[in-house]
């Protein structure tokens, strides 16, 4: 059985992988993540609050799992934070997003009767090894820096949670809209509590105070490009296997390995570049039916 209902999916999960790593980057760049994660949520918590009219509201067999997927989102927001601030984007980002396929490939088939073709999981397997490469590798600079690495591990877990979480609550809801748009809206609420009362502990202050006219664009952006890409990712989840679509999204590693060697001026050896390169076959055995 071929893990995608058509070709639509795979572009918008792929459009997603760009978009996502995109926004990391800008974030990551920052010179205060938490300020541009906190005015991002205030961006995002006022344009999804005023686009919630225009969408069907979510069954109601869905508001548990949306609920519980808030939660998540919000640890994993902490994660990706910390992640960014103790290391090297083109390792943390690969690491964080290496775990998702693995889990959410084992526990869709195991709890979810969702299991993959032979070649498609073959392909899940080689993004998640390669992932790995890309975030274990050179080793001298995960033994230097075991906190980014737990981190980016925390978060990773995140990610598989809400993948699966969401997954199952989007099926439900009924609109796929209605749900993201709900799920975006009350998780930039909270996030916007917690990095206010994190700004409130540091010596910055009130993280959203700081900065100008530019700062409030980037975050606008990021707003964008985030709230876009997790919107077509839920889109693609009512129309492929949830394995499917977790693993090929985290293509979005090669395009992260790009940005941080020319952005964040990162190194990336001959066994960095030939796992992104492992990535992209992955993605394409993903796509055989």
């Amino acid at each position: 059985m071929s893990p995608w209902a058509g070709p639509a999916a795979v572009f918008a999960v792929l459009a997603a992988a760009v978009l996502h790593a995109s926004w990391n980057a800008v974030v990551k760049g920052s010179g205060d993540q938490v300020a541009v994660m906190a005015r991002s949520s205030v961006v995002g918590a006022g344009v999804c609050g005023v686009a919630l009219w225009f969408v069907p509201f979510p069954a109601g067999g869905s508001w548990g799992w949306l609920i519980a997927s808030v939660v998540i989102h919000v640890l994993y927001n902490l994660g990706l934070l910390a992640a960014y601030r103790l290391g090297d984007f083109n390792q943390t980002y690969p690491l964080a997003r290496g775990l998702g396929p693995v889990v959410v490939a084992v526990v869709a088939a195991t709890a979810l009767d969702e299991p993959l073709a032979t070649l498609p999981a073959v392909g899940v397997l080689v993004i998640a090894a390669a992932i790995g490469v890309l975030g274990l590798t050179p080793w001298r600079r995960v033994r230097a820096n075991r906190p980014a690495v737990l981190a980016a591990v925390f978060t990773g877990l995140t990610i598989a949670t809400y993948t699966l979480t969401d997954g199952i609550g989007v099926r439900a809801s009924g609109s796929a809209a209605g749900y993201a748009l709900w799920l975006v809206c009350l998780e930039c609420a909270a996030t916007t509590l917690v990095a206010v009362v994190l700004g409130r502990r540091r010596a910055a202050g009130n993280p959203m105070l700081a900065g100008g006219g530019r700062a409030w664009l980037a975050a606008s952006a990021v707003t964008l490009m985030s709230t876009l890409a997790y919107g077509l990712v839920l889109w693609a989840q009512t129309r492929g296997a949830l394995a499917a679509v977790a693993a090929l999204r985290e293509s979005s590693v090669v395009v992260a390995a790009v940005i941080g060697v020319v952005a964040f001026k990162e190194p990336m050896g001959r066994l960095r570049i030939a796992a992104s390169v492992a990535v992209a076959v992955g993605v394409a055995l993903l796509a055989i039916p």
